[in-house]
């Protein structure tokens, strides 16, 4: 149980889902609540000796370079795209860039916002050794991966490295799932998930560590926020550290030799 390789990211972008819902929301909020979240992020990794990857908006990045130089002290740094909002093929290098001047971390991974599509080919050439935007299940009005592989693959030059689901009826194991269903069918879930290869990956929002109650959101996405999600998150990880190590995502790719 303890060679298990636990996965934890952090998706780190302006705080625009309720623009989704459409209520929008001062530029100042949108960065704020996700500083808000950050901090108690990192209260919660430091309690639990995680050592986690956070994938980050260059923009976002561009706001609070000396946080982005507090989480790189122990984290990785991934990118999230230049913004969250909007995304152009052409912005792809200049993210990566500007997280690793801010940052002073080479970075090698890419989610794209709401893990939609992204061009493989694109992302490696603009430097990117692996993708983390594959949620191989099916999320009604996202996406349809539930044939996609579930385990660590190459696709042409990167690594792709899926979100955990369980085998068979791809239930997927990430934020939506951790708010809304009980505790102890996230963790027979992720028992499940672990029994399939050892790999487990996990992803979350800052955001939803603060109070989402003045947000136009649907019930599923504020049903458990801020102190409650919390907490929710503190059993789900300290269930997982007796099962195996946190890693980021780099070093599982490098503890395998896939990348250097």
């Amino acid at each position: 149980m303890k060679n298990n390789s636990l996965l934890i990211s952090v998706d780190v972008e302006e705080f625009d889902i309720p623009e989704e819902y459409g209520q929008y929301l001062r530029e100042e909020e949108k960065k704020c609540v996700t500083y808000r979240g950050i901090l108690k992020t990192l209260a919660l990794f430091d309690e639990l000796d995680i050592r986690a990857t956070f994938f980050i908006t260059a923009y976002w990045a561009q706001q609070f370079p000396a946080m982005v130089q507090r989480i790189a002290a122990k984290h990785e740094i991934a990118s999230h795209a230049f913004f969250h909002n909007t995304f152009h093929e052409r912005d792809l290098l200049n993210a990566r860039l500007e997280l690793e001047h801010i940052s002073g971390q080479q970075v090698l991974g890419f989610r794209m916002p709401r893990l939609q599509p992204v061009s493989i080919t694109a992302l490696a050439d603009a430097g990117y050794r692996y993708d983390a935007s594959l949620n191989p299940t099916w999320l009604p009005g996202r996406y349809n991966h539930r044939r996609a592989p579930r385990a660590v693959h190459r696709n042409g030059p990167l690594w792709v490295m899926p979100s955990a689901v369980t085998p068979r009826f791809r239930i997927p194991v990430f934020w939506l799932s951790a708010k809304n269903f009980p505790l102890w069918f996230t963790r027979y879930c992720i028992s499940r998930v672990l029994q399939g290869g050892g790999y487990f990956s996990f992803y979350f929002h800052p955001w939803e560590l603060e109070d989402l109650a003045p947000y136009q959101l649907p019930w599923y996405v504020k049903n458990r926020c801020g102190e409650s999600m919390y907490e929710r998150l503190y059993a789900i990880f300290s269930g997982l550290k007796t099962k195996g190590e946190f890693m980021s995502h780099a070093d599982y790719l490098q503890r395998r030799l896939l990348i250097t």
